[in-house]
């Protein structure tokens, strides 16, 4: 690694935030690069073209914050969760260690859960639930991809793993969010984005809640697939690759964009996806 002002150890004498509590991204060299982790309470945005190892970084995440106790909410739009299951086990994280609850399901947990689960059929459960209650008043009915069904179904989570302060103000402890992503609530409407992100956050941010939320790149613009989520965001992990045509192989990247009360490492880094390991990330002037 280079000895320039923008290397990790340069920064790091810099002076640190003691006083802020952070968060383990559950990937070594991120967390070096962010001061030790995440300012807890922040919504991190992970954003990127598909293949660049968004849904890895969450998994990622997610797994630090079981190995540390934390409780997880779990949203996947792109695919089930068991699919998230086996890949994650292929990167030596096995979720069913823990004791996992799916939204979807009709019976209550046994006993409290370390993960719940919202999938494309829980929130189908959840959208029903609130259109019938609704619709005896007269009311809207709501869709599986509505921002409201988000915030019912990530609400219900809360009060399943038995966090949700009276009242439904808050949580009483610290919950690790993971949303991948978030793009799919507004694909059909991406103008709508930044007024479903700011729904969203007046919704659900909390202090005693982190959160992962990511933004899908278009292939064709290679911009965020709407606009607004990045303004809303405390952090923005921004992952990209190589035009593979020209360079005849895969090349990820990872960079820090922002990352509020951090004084966070700004090259980027090479990502190499390893089985067994998961993410790892290197210096681009130490590749080689």
């Amino acid at each position: 690694m280079s000895s320039s002002d923008t290397s990790l150890d340069t920064q790091k004498k810099r002076g640190t935030h003691e006083e802020v509590v952070r968060v383990s991204t559950g990937v070594r060299e991120l967390d070096e690069a962010t001061e030790g982790g995440i300012p807890r309470g922040s919504w991190v945005v992970v954003t990127g073209e598909p293949g660049t190892g968004k849904s890895i970084l969450c998994m990622h995440f997610a797994w630090a914050g079981l190995k540390a106790r934390d409780p997880v909410v779990y949203v996947t739009t792109e695919a089930e969760f068991r699919d998230v299951i086996r890949q994650a086990r292929q990167f030596g994280m096995d979720f069913e260690s823990y004791s996992i609850f799916d939204i979807s399901s009709s019976r209550e947990p046994g006993e409290t859960p370390q993960i719940v689960v919202i999938d494309i059929f829980g929130l189908l459960k959840v959208a029903r639930q609130m259109s019938e209650e609704q619709g005896e008043a007269g009311g809207r009915r709501f869709a599986i991809l509505d921002i409201q069904t988000l915030v019912a179904a990530i609400r219900e989570s809360y009060r399943i793993l038995g966090v949700l302060r009276e009242g439904g103000k808050g949580v009483t402890r610290h919950v690790r969010l993971v949303i991948d992503s978030l793009s799919a609530f507004w694909a059909d409407k991406p103008a709508m984005a930044r007024k479903y992100s700011y729904e969203l956050k007046v919704a659900i941010h909390r202090e005693n809640v982190t959160a992962y939320l990511v933004s899908q790149y278009a292939m064709t613009t290679k911009s965020t697939f709407g606009f607004g989520l990045e303004h809303i965001a405390d952090g923005v992990f921004h992952l990209w690759m190589e035009d593979v045509e020209r360079v005849g192989e895969v090349r990820r990247y990872l960079i820090i964009k922002k990352l509020r009360m951090t004084n966070h490492y700004r090259k980027a880094f090479k990502v190499e996806i390893v089985p067994g390991q998961g993410i790892k990330l290197l210096a681009v002037e130490d590749r080689g």
